[in-house]
């Protein structure tokens, strides 16, 4: 049997540049006060012997565990069969590898889920914070808080307070924008009767689309029978569809606030009988990847789902000072909302 040769050891580097322990020590953990000479030939050789740092060795020094929690408040059944998440972690896995940065996972449904993530993330296991889909009552950004950790936040917070705290980052974006492009598209089209199937009421998310469906169409209130509240589910869609059509069958239209829910319409349109577009128009919102499309091609509002999770990896790097800003402006703003675009394809 082979013996594996041992692992390259600082002291090694140190005999091998030249330099001493301590010298080595402080160009691997990237602190000041070395010559770029120096540093060049402690690089080379790292670089020679294959040299890989003690993680936690180095967090001793550092005091950093080079990780980051992402934490999602969905059920795991949710997490891993809607593309939405898959699109947002690889933005944020993405940009996490470009520097060094371990991605850990962490996924909060119950109260008991909830205590255990608190209790992770006070404990010292991670560098900051990045955390999705939290819904009104969700206690996890005051957990964060407690928690002293750097933290982004995807999607607008809702949270009483929110608005006023100068240290709360996010990245969104314009959910109600967005929206008032599907309906104004549907109106443009000639549709009067313009339901709207929601998303979960207690996201902001939701709350800003159900306000961009009010604005195209004008008015301060919707009109309730053409409201049905759905779940970002495919299911969550066909319940939704039968329960508008069940109270207003002359309906000609439909904003679905996700895709999958927007497919999920299209199931329960079919079994009825409606022919989209010709009897009733369809728009969701997301625009999934090409292989999810269903027949006819759905139009959809598009959001940069997995630019937006670059865009939150990029704002925590750049708070723990991992990363400086591109244009040297020092440091992140405090939100980013990104653009939301109208994609016309068969549906409408």
């Amino acid at each position: 049997m082979t013996v594996p040769a041992p692992r390259p050891t600082l002291e090694a580097v140190a005999a091998h540049a030249g330099v001493s322990r301590a010298t080595v020590s402080r160009v691997v953990n990237g602190a000041a006060g070395v010559r770029a000479e120096v540093t060049e030939r402690v690089l080379a050789s790292v670089a020679a012997l294959g040299y890989v740092p003690n993680r936690a060795a180095r967090s001793l020094v550092t005091r950093r565990t080079g990780a980051v929690a992402v934490v999602i408040a969905e059920p795991e059944t949710r997490v891993f069969s809607d593309p939405f998440f898959a699109r947002q972690l690889r933005g944020i896995s993405r940009e996490l590898a470009r520097h060094d940065t371990q991605l850990l996972l962490l996924l909060s449904e119950s109260r008991a889920d909830q205590g255990r993530v608190g209790r992770y993330l006070s404990g010292g296991h991670v560098d900051g914070a990045l955390m999705f889909s939290l819904h009104g009552d969700d206690p996890l950004p005051s957990m964060a808080a407690a928690s002293g950790l750097p933290t982004v936040f995807g999607g607008r917070p809702g949270w009483e307070g929110a608005e006023r705290d100068p240290q709360l980052f996010y990245v969104d974006t314009d959910n109600r924008g967005g929206a008032r492009l599907a309906v104004e598209h549907l109106r443009e089209r000639g549709r009067r009767r313009v339901a709207v199937i929601t998303g979960p009421l207690d996201m902001t998310g939701a709350q800003d689309r159900l306000a961009g469906y009010r604005d195209a169409l004008g008015v301060a209130e919707a009109d309730p029978a053409l409201v049905a509240c759905g779940d970002y589910t495919a299911e969550g869609g066909e319940r939704a569809m039968a329960e508008l059509l069940a109270r207003s069958p002359g309906l000609d239209a439909v904003f679905a606030c996700s895709d999958l829910m927007a497919f999920g319409a299209l199931r329960t349109l079919r079994a009825a009988g409606r022919r989209v577009p010709q009897d009733v128009a369809v728009v969701g919102y997301d625009d999934l990847p090409p292989g999810a499309w269903p027949e006819p091609a759905l139009t959809t509002v598009r959001q940069d789902v997995e630019e937006m999770g670059s865009l939150m990896a990029r704002m925590l790097l750049r708070r723990l000072g991992v990363t400086e800003a591109e244009d040297g402006s020092g440091a992140p703003p405090a939100s980013v909302i990104t653009e939301a675009r109208l994609i016309v394809r068969a549906t409408t």
